[in-house]
């Protein structure tokens, strides 16, 4: 088993107490078996130069096979944005969805993301692209009713054969999602809890996006709001993953508090999709609902860049509330890692410490648009100042697969001329 020293760094460590220290860290195989002081013996050894490492981060929203949509979903409501997706999405063949997931996985793993959680059709060819890219991804195979799909068959059954077929795969971690309140209904969200508590997954779901979603559901159900109703039919729970929750009451978040259900915030692209508001953040927070952040598909963000995420979601709270004091950098990055994690229901990832698997990165202090770094303003300074080019190194379950600015998915390949619908 190979052992990797990553010695002399600035470690984010973001374990229980927060700890930044300067000292090392010793891998074995894709395990982190030491952080601090350890031996100087391994059989590689990256000379980190005092530069910052930090865990990889984790995006618990995003449709990846959406990739090759940037740039052409612009300047749309979500209504007419959903549209077009979906005319698009009709008549997509096995190898667009394939090299479009890789352009997607390589954006993320250049901009420092190490997980990352999909909701999307044929996820089977998603996870061909996970196992060929090195990223780890936690998969779930969008259900929706039969009168609003394009997939052959039942689509519950069809995330339960997905399940079946990639459970216990390395990086892999299958599941079942469901599209949202406006394309399914309450059968589709029973079927789908059962198939996630037989086989002990998460269910990853839109929720509570726009204004417009929620009112239209309270037109057609006696005034119910969409938490509401999902929580008296029994469906939010721990395993469940919402993503936005923007137009939630508190009412609603005390019900998402108690039931346990996780939130994946999107800040950017509910900003351009022009959801009109900022979910209740705080209020979440001190009801102790956990909270992960998300990009989103490149669609509706155009970029998947979690320094982008943070920075911006931590802004739009800030300025809404009239009160910079609210949501501090330490809380934002716990989003986009430990929070990351427990929404994923994995505790293997999120930080740096003896037994978790090697999911890290490596930050350039040097450049000019970070520094000066010190430990007492490193977290600020990846919340605040950093971007994307400041990764030199990127490694996911042990291996490396980013370093010096290049890309291993990318190495001897092109995108260009590649088929992608």
């Amino acid at each position: 088993m190979q052992s990797t020293l990553i010695k002399d760094a600035t470690i984010i460590t973001q374990n229980p107490g927060r700890d930044i220290i300067r000292g090392n860290i010793m891998i074995s195989g894709n395990t982190i078996r030491q952080v601090g002081e350890t031996s100087n013996d391994a059989d590689r050894i990256i000379d980190a130069d005092g530069n910052i490492v930090l865990p990889g981060f984790v995006n618990t929203h995003c449709h990846v096979a959406m990739s090759h949509l940037k740039n052409r979903l612009d300047d749309m409501d979500l209504q007419k944005f959903l549209d077009k997706t979906f005319k698009l999405d009709s008549g997509r063949t096995r190898e667009g969805i394939y090299n479009s997931s890789m352009l997607g996985i390589s954006e993320m793993i250049n901009n420092g993301i190490t997980s990352f959680a999909d909701l999307y059709y044929e996820e089977d060819i998603i996870a061909k692209a996970v196992m060929d890219s090195g990223i780890r991804g936690y998969l779930s195979w969008v259900t929706l009713d039969r009168k609003y799909t394009t997939q052959e068959g039942d689509t519950i059954d069809n995330a339960g054969i997905f399940i079946r077929e990639f459970s216990g795969k390395d990086r892999i971690t299958p599941s079942v999602g469901i599209q949202g309140i406006y394309v399914a209904g309450d059968d589709i969200y029973s079927r789908a809890s059962d198939l996630a508590r037989k086989n002990g997954t998460i269910v990853h779901t839109h929720l509570a996006e726009t204004r417009e979603e929620v009112y239209n559901f309270v037109k057609n159900h006696n005034g119910k709001r969409p938490i509401e109703h999902l929580s008296e039919i029994g469906f939010l729970a721990e395993n469940v993953l919402a993503a936005h929750s923007v137009w939630v009451t508190l009412r609603e978040v005390k019900l998402l508090a108690k039931s346990g259900t996780k939130v994946s915030w999107n800040a950017v692209s509910n900003f351009k999709l022009g959801v009109g508001g900022v979910p209740p953040v705080p209020e979440m927070m001190n009801n102790g609902v956990t909270i992960s952040m998300g990009t989103d598909s490149n669609g509706s963000n155009n970029s998947l860049n979690m320094f982008e995420a943070m920075k911006f979601a931590a802004l739009s709270v800030k300025n809404e509330r009239w009160n910079p004091e609210l949501m501090k950098a330490q809380e934002i990055l716990d989003m986009a890692t430990l929070g990351g994690a427990a929404s994923l229901g994995d505790n293997t990832i999120g930080s740096i410490e003896p037994g978790k698997k090697a999911d890290l990165i490596m930050i350039d202090s040097s450049m000019p648009n970070i520094f000066p770094v010190s430990e007492e303003n490193a977290v600020n300074s990846i919340v605040y100042s950093a971007n994307p080019s400041n990764i030199s190194l990127v490694m996911v379950d042990g291996k490396v697969l980013k370093e010096r600015g290049k890309i291993s998915p990318m190495e001897g390949k092109s995108f260009k001329g590649k088929v992608f619908t």
